[in-house]
């Protein structure tokens, strides 16, 4: 009876308003929080003309480039996504070997990432985050009944992610491997994997990133940075150093939006890696306390939306929508933690707040992609057709 009343106040209305305001939300607030952490990096580069309103107005393009293309992916039904989802995984692949092609890729800091389209760059490891979401999902509603096999079921996955994850490692993009692998395997787990292949899996994965880590002495370096920043806070403890002056100087409720100190060249990345930092300067503990709020609340909806698909026999649909709130959730941890200093530094953004043009197009589209879940999801409640 219960289950009958809540399905049919759901489908009384056309979307989740728990998932499309917290959205905007967060995608607003990115806009204001850029701007106001970009604005000393712009007016002190010659790259950007010296203006102000560089970072805001790219930013802006940006967002609405994504919002229009997230209105765009909301008429396609999640059966064109399941019918694509190989080749756009394909695709995603391509794209990750374009991007290490010497004279091809474009380098900044050391790392490799960024194809040069114009006057813009498009970063292929944002793109294959979504399209690791579709093929993972795709492959385990297809493999439901070899789920318990390693050969069958865990294999031909396993060696496709060690395809991507050795490319994003040539890059370097650790952070990307790390999300991507956690997307592949919440949702081979949800799938139903075997529970004891599962946990040598990630016995066999975290004896993996120890060794990843101890092998290169940059990683080495950020994990030693990260346990004392003090020790060398004018060397590699110098980001999360300044983070944490950042946090502490915003108190409960912050110095107030545009006031930070440490964005004036003090933090690294202000308006990119580490926006939260200059969110917990101005906004204080209480705005970060929102921000975490908003983003767990996103996660939450991405998963009673799943369910609820998996509830009406709606398998890739639904793991669709689960393999989405874990990118949101895992992605938005790290970027919080290695900001708090509770993880060492990663080059990962805060999901649809952070600059960077690749970023929140495939945020937008995702986001537009788990609306249509929940949209297909309240049809079939009214009795109709998704």
């Amino acid at each position: 009876m219960t289950l009958t009343v809540s399905r049919q106040r759901a489908g009384q209305q056309e979307y989740d308003p728990l998932l499309l305001w917290p959205a905007l939300a967060l995608l607003m607030l990115g806009l204001v929080m850029v701007y106001s952490a970009s604005i000393a990096t712009a007016e002190g580069s010659k790259f950007t003309g010296h203006q102000s309103v560089y970072f805001l107005i790219r930013h802006a393009v940006f967002l609405a480039v994504g919002l229009i293309s997230a209105a765009v992916v909301f008429q396609m039904p999640l059966r064109f996504w399941q019918k694509v989802a190989p080749w756009l995984f394909l695709g995603g692949i391509a794209l990750l070997v374009l991007v290490l092609i010497p004279h091809v890729g474009r380098s900044v800091n050391g790392s490799q990432r960024w194809l040069p389209l114009g006057v813009v760059n498009l970063q292929p490891s944002e793109l294959m985050k979504l399209f690791a979401v579709l093929y993972a999902a795709d492959y385990t509603s297809r493999k439901l009944a070899d789920m318990g096999s390693f050969m069958r079921g865990f294999v031909p996955m396993a060696a496709v992610m060690l395809l991507v994850g050795f490319l994003l490692l040539r890059e370097p993009d650790f952070g990307a491997f790390v999300v991507i692998i956690a997307i592949a395997m919440g949702i081979l787990f949800l799938g139903g994997i075997n529970v004891r292949i599962f946990s040598a899996l990630v016995l066999v994965l975290l004896v993996g990133f120890v060794v990843l880590i101890w092998v290169s002495p940059y990683r080495r370096e950020r994990i030693f940075g990260f346990m004392d920043p003090w020790q060398d806070a004018f060397g590699k403890g110098y980001q999360l150093s300044h983070a944490l002056i950042a946090f502490g100087r915003g108190e409960w409720f912050g110095v107030g939006l545009g006031a930070s100190v440490e964005k004036l060249f003090y933090l690294p990345e202000a308006h990119t890696d580490f926006l939260l930092a200059v969110i917990a300067e101005e906004l204080g503990f209480v705005g970060v306390v929102v921000v975490i709020g908003m983003f767990a609340l996103l996660v939450q909806r991405a998963f009673v939306i799943g369910r609820q698909a998996l509830v009406l026999d709606r398998i890739y649909s639904g793991l669709v929508a689960q393999g989405i709130g874990i990118w949101i959730g895992v992605q938005s941890f790290i970027n919080m933690g290695v900001n708090m200093g509770l993880l060492p530094t990663k080059g990962l953004t805060l999901p649809l707040m952070s600059f960077g043009g690749s970023g929140i197009f495939a945020n937008c589209v995702t986001l537009a992609i788990l609306l249509r879940i929940d949209y297909e999801n309240r049809l079939l409640m009214r009795g109709g057709r998704a």
